[in-house]
């Protein structure tokens, strides 16, 4: 009996913690503060040295939801990213994601040594641990504002990339730590080995799931979005295995795919987005958990923390853009956003837990001081990355998601499906009549929204910019509509004319 009320009272505490995760989405726009600050104060609140709801203090079980959670949040950060932008902002990306996270390392090592009270190689494992932008705090903060798209792309790119790096500098300085003649050789050596090996498993892996996925022919379409996600765990584990960077293989992976025709890519997005904030809820809940607010907010922690809080927001991360974006294109203003909008998140308290599980003697203190720059850094940095954005005259077009889906689960096994799409002033059929677009075979236009309104398609329907099309096309067709579709109204009238 006694089992069966624990069972059922985690079940409802679960729960309770997705509702209040999801509602909690829907007031941090309004309070204009991050999710995950509200994510963690459930946690806090919740915990043992809270309410006790929820008793727990396992540093172990909290890295692994923090891995497992992150995978599925750069997956999914992936997925929604343009390769094309990624390509336009990749040597910035990557400058910011090698050269600034060692450069942040190294400024912070400094202020920890003489803050903290600690040995240079301690100083320089807290510098490493709050070194990286984080994934997950990045992509949720951008997704609500219209940051212009070079500068938005940098910094997804950017934190998507440097989570590897900053997990190998942990882990190499914890080594370093604990071993009495340690090999700067070999780390050298295992640094280029999980980058290069975890980028090409991650494009290898990345191609093979997107074959996969295409050819595969499932009952369900419901089968699809869990089949790609299966592929991102897959991703992490082979090359975290042979010793390379799982994060960042997982990345390039979501990377191709998204960029990829898929079989139900809508199906596959929609559900790894849900997933995605799901994984962010439970691992911000589960660290707010992991923390004891009594030892959190002493005086010592908190004036410790603002001081570094201050020196990385301050000094460290201005002088890491500054210098890793030198003649890279970006004015004085894109410089000074990037600055501000490095946001630390889970990463680093994720990151902070390896020093606990090694048993080094200022672990705790560590952990508690990371926790509360992590606070600082979202409260500050992410409550006001909008208002600087257009300070420094940042904003770009106002980004418009279609609110409008249609789910097509009836015909999985008659090879077609349909897509949807989004006319703009450059599409190649903008102000054309459906009877005059030569759409390749086996294309019909289902359905066309035009300001909220059903329009029904006749052949006299001309196609304006800002119109919603639901097409049916067979899978054979679809590569060359697309190609149609996304090619520019140049483009197309040089073909007419040839």
């Amino acid at each position: 009996m006694f089992a069966e009320i624990t069972i059922d009272y985690f079940i409802l505490l679960a729960a309770l913690l997705l509702i209040i995760g999801v509602l909690t989405t829907k007031f941090s726009s309004r309070l204009g503060v991050p999710a995950l600050i509200l994510f963690i104060l459930v946690g806090l609140i919740a915990g043992s040295d809270g309410l006790g709801f929820i008793p727990f203090d396992n540093a172990k079980m909290a890295q692994l939801i923090g891995i497992l959670a992150l995978i599925i949040i750069l997956f999914e950060g992936g997925l929604s990213t343009k390769l094309a932008t990624v390509k336009s902002v990749a040597v910035p990306s990557l400058s910011l994601a090698t050269l600034g996270v060692i450069i942040t390392t190294a400024v912070v090592a400094v202020a920890a040594k003489l803050i903290l009270n600690v040995s240079w190689m301690e100083g320089f494992l807290f510098g490493a641990i709050v070194g990286s932008t984080d994934a997950a705090a990045v992509f949720a903060v951008l997704k609500g504002h219209n940051i212009r798209e070079k500068i938005g792309a940098t910094l997804e790119a950017e934190s998507g990339s440097n989570d590897p790096m900053a997990m190998f500098l942990t882990i190499s300085l914890i080594e370093l730590l604990l071993v009495d003649n340690p090999s700067y050789l070999l780390l050298i050596g295992s640094f280029f080995w999980q980058m290069g090996i975890g980028a090409l498993l991650g494009y290898l892996f990345g191609k093979l799931a997107t074959i996969s996925i295409n050819k595969i022919n499932l009952d369900s379409s419901g089968l699809y979005p869990v089949f790609a996600l299966a592929f991102a765990l897959l991703t992490y584990c082979i090359t975290a295995i042979l010793g390379a960077s799982g994060l960042l293989a997982v990345y390039i992976a979501a990377l191709i795919i998204g960029n990829s025709e898929l079989t139900y890519k809508q199906s596959i997005f929609k559900f790894n987005e849900g997933f995605a904030w799901m994984a962010q809820i439970l691992m911000f809940t589960i660290l707010g958990l992991l923390a004891f607010p009594s030892q959190l907010f002493t005086w010592e922690v908190m004036i410790k923390g603002i001081g570094l809080s201050f020196i990385l927001i301050l000094i460290a991360r201005p002088i890491a853009v500054f210098l890793s974006t030198i003649k890279m294109g970006y004015s004085l203003n894109e410089k000074i956003f990037l600055s501000w909008a490095g946001l630390r998140g889970a990463v680093p308290i994720v990151l902070a837990t390896f020093p606990m599980i090694a048993g080094l003697e200022n672990s705790p203190l560590f952990f508690n001081v990371v926790f509360f720059v992590v606070i600082t850094s979202a409260l500050i940095q992410g409550s006001t990355i909008s208002v600087f954005a257009e300070k420094l005259g940042l904003t770009g077009a106002k980004r418009v998601e279609p609110p409008y889906s249609l789910e097509l689960v009836s015909i999985g096994k008659a090879n077609a499906e349909i897509i949807e799409f989004e006319v703009n002033e450059e599409t190649s059929i903008t102000g054309m009549s459906l009877k005059d677009i030569m759409f390749p075979k086996d294309v019909l236009i289902n359905a066309i929204i035009r300001s909220g309104n059903l329009i029904t398609p006749q052949g006299d329907t001309k196609i304006i910019a800002g119109d919603i099309l639901y097409i049916l096309v067979s899978k054979k067709s679809k590569k060359q509509l697309n190609e149609m579709l996304n090619s520019s109204i140049q483009n197309h009238k040089g073909e007419m004319q040839q």
